[in-house]
């Protein structure tokens, strides 16, 4: 993930005052599309049928991700745009995917 530290950008000036852009707002996310993936899926039920078509033999204790959170991570992933594993690397600190 890129890090950037400047927290203001001045722009060359082609008019009579001068254009700064201020990243101070913290960090942020370009992903909000997951929160309507998420209300949509909710509406139409997909991920709960998708899920239904797996059998998942692992042993109970041993689980710590259940079927229907890593079909949701490879879906939404990929409707948003991320179509390889690496980048759920990312993604999972994401403010609004996790939101979803």
């Amino acid at each position: 993930m890129t890090e950037c530290s400047q927290e203001t950008f001045a722009f060359t000036d082609h008019f009579s005052r001068g254009v700064e852009a201020g990243f101070t707002a913290g960090r942020i996310s370009s992903d909000g599309g997951a929160i309507l993936l998420r209300e949509a899926d909710r509406k139409i039920g997909l991920l709960r049928r998708l899920e239904g078509c797996f059998v998942d033999r692992r042993h109970p204790k041993r689980i710590v991700h259940r079927v229907r959170e890593m079909l949701a991570q490879r879906i939404f992933g990929i409707a948003m745009g991320y179509e390889d594993l690496n980048d759920h690397e990312q993604l999972r600190t994401d403010p609004l995917v996790l939101l979803s």
